[in-house]
């Protein structure tokens, strides 16, 4: 569904190594850092408090990140936050501006990713059986857990999103997984991973070598 508000020309960033946010998805965050509480007392007082979640690459940032709007949060006693942001719609990085603020903003441009304001897509070619199978060798492997009653019941771009944004991939991965453009593209990456780490290939430390 489309916002009720005008996408912003202009908004804030949170990078955040190893956290994707997927289409019409939710994330819980924890905000503690001063820049970036400022960063969430500002985006409150905005229309969209929307928020651009985008991870770190090299020296820079991801070219692609996710919009989200802040829908809930709670203050701590400390001083600290817990957000929940709801995707709205994915970006390209553009132009980044530094220094009127103590966090970065940015221009995004969301001309490429209409679709991630429409309904939630399908995916025809998921063999559900196939994958919860695939999944549950991982899972034993990595010895995690999973509420596997949820998982059968679960529509396919809840489930396939879920995995993308909660298995422990590498940033990377989640970043490819993030930039898939379709969710069936997205299915079919993830299963790749499953079975290649399934296979002995995620070994974090010898691919980051």
């Amino acid at each position: 569904m489309r916002p009720h508000f005008d996408l912003p020309e202009r908004i804030p960033l949170l990078p955040l190594d190893g956290a994707v946010l997927m289409p019409r998805a939710r994330l819980p965050l924890h905000i503690f850092e001063p820049r970036y509480l400022q960063l969430m007392e500002d985006t409150l007082k905005t229309e969209h408090r929307m928020i651009g979640l985008i991870q770190p690459e090299g020296e820079g940032l991801a070219m692609i990140g996710t919009a989200g709007r802040v829908f809930a949060f709670s203050e701590t006693d400390d001083g600290r936050m817990m957000v929940s942001l709801k995707a709205i719609s994915r970006f390209r990085l553009t132009e980044l501006h530094e220094g009127f603020t103590p966090y970065l903003q940015c221009t995004p441009d969301w001309s490429s990713f209409e679709h991630d304001m429409t309904a939630a897509e399908h995916d025809p070619g998921l063999d559900r059986k196939a994958l919860l199978s695939l999944l549950e060798r991982y899972m034993e492997q990595h010895e995690l857990s999973t509420d596997w009653e949820a998982a059968e019941r679960a529509e396919d771009e809840m489930l396939i999103n879920s995995l993308s944004m909660m298995l422990p991939f590498s940033s990377a991965d989640k970043q490819a997984l993030l930039e898939s453009p379709r969710l069936a593209d997205r299915r079919e990456l993830l299963q790749g991973l499953i079975e290649f780490a399934l296979h002995g290939g995620d070994n974090q430390e010898e691919r980051l070598q």
